[in-house]
């Protein structure tokens, strides 16, 4: 496809996404709400990862006894959040399933350590859930042999990455899975010129970090600021009743960030999962033929995974924000993880 082709075709897949997200603004089912949380205790505590003290909330079952361990999940939500964001939703409603559950922020967000502050990298990320894995696993109110990991959106890239190099993971379960490779980034990112740019950008805010120790920042969602990480109506980020918490800086993306999120690769490790694997998705949520492909890479037996596919009536990738907090789809992830963990974790 020549450049001009693509430009018309960009231009018109970016027209029909802002009218079809528009649209999905009003077709969210109501926030999700957890009846059981008043039986949930939670707890904040700090592990090492890579020399930094990162922060996170352990959440403990309704009728929880401090005198059995128990199969513990960690829980991570999608890029730039914070542990009271989706990851804070989905750890309190598998926790009220009678797990464990443990939600934290990663290195450079949150309470958590790490410099540049708001520096997004997968590589990063799945290392820090590795190291949470290895403390949890020296609690004494965690099973060490029944550690699982849940991830929604961009949180199920770097669980699947963590999960490929960890044998302490024995479940794994996925919801509106981000996996890309260097054809899909393309899609979102302005074809292979807009890739190219913001790579440079990166490589030149991270030399400029490097030399006088100065963070270049862009937005992390505007809907003025073209130049923004999320650019659009994007209702989830933008409302202080659903993601738009104060924990979260919803003004701040580290530029020098796009070169580890563009040239990451999570389809790879597709091949070399070796836990069992539930990928729970929908045709409206965020690149499905990818969530698809990814499933048909694994080399599992089929008894040790499952593609569980919700209805939409959504155009991709607006079904994506739903999965972040709307019962609907909460409620059914939910329930389908509980199912999985409980039977891939007592065996």
């Amino acid at each position: 496809m020549n450049k001009k082709a693509f430009s018309k075709k960009s231009l018109i897949i970016s027209s029909i996404i802002t009218i079809i997200i528009v649209v999905s603004i009003a077709m969210v089912t109501g926030t999700f709400n957890n009846n059981n949380n008043s039986n949930i205790t939670k707890k904040k505590l700090s592990f090492p990862s890579d020399g930094l003290t990162l922060v996170g909330n352990m959440y403990y079952p309704p009728n929880y006894q401090a005198t059995t361990p128990y199969p513990t999940i960690v829980v991570s939500g999608s890029w730039t959040t914070v542990k009271e964001q989706m990851a804070g939703t989905y750890a309190e409603g598998l926790a009220s399933n009678g797990f464990i559950t443990f939600a934290f922020d990663f290195r450079n967000f949150g309470e958590s350590e790490g410099e540049p502050r708001f520096h997004e990298s997968p590589n990063l990320k799945s290392k820090d859930i590795k190291n949470a894995i290895d403390f949890l696993a020296s609690q004494p109110e965690v099973d060490a042999e029944k550690i699982g990991v849940f991830g929604v959106c961009a949180g199920a890239m770097y669980s699947l990455m963590a999960a490929a190099e960890t044998p302490q993971v024995k479940a794994i379960v996925t919801a509106a899975s981000w996996l890309h490779d260097g054809e899909a980034v393309k899609l979102f990112y302005g074809g292979a010129e807009g890739v190219a740019a913001k790579i440079k950008a990166a490589q030149e805010a991270k030399d400029l970090y490097r030399e006088t120790k100065e963070v270049a920042y862009i937005p992390a969602i505007s809907e003025t600021d073209e130049t923004a990480a999320m650019f659009g109506p994007f209702d989830y980020y933008l409302n202080p009743e659903r993601g738009n918490i104060k924990e979260w800086s919803h003004d701040k993306f580290a530029v020098a960030s796009w070169e580890d999120w563009l040239t990451s690769r999570p389809m790879e490790t597709a091949a070399k999962l070796r836990a069992p694997l539930l990928m729970i998705h929908s045709d409206g949520a965020v690149l499905p033929e990818y969530t698809k492909k990814y499933f048909a890479d694994l080399t599992l037996p089929e008894a040790d995974k499952k593609l569980h596919w919700m209805q939409s009536d959504l155009e991709p990738p607006f079904d994506q924000f739903n999965f972040y907090d709307q019962a609907t789809q909460v409620n059914e992830t939910i329930d389908e993880a509980t199912k999985w963990f409980t039977q891939k974790l007592d065996t």
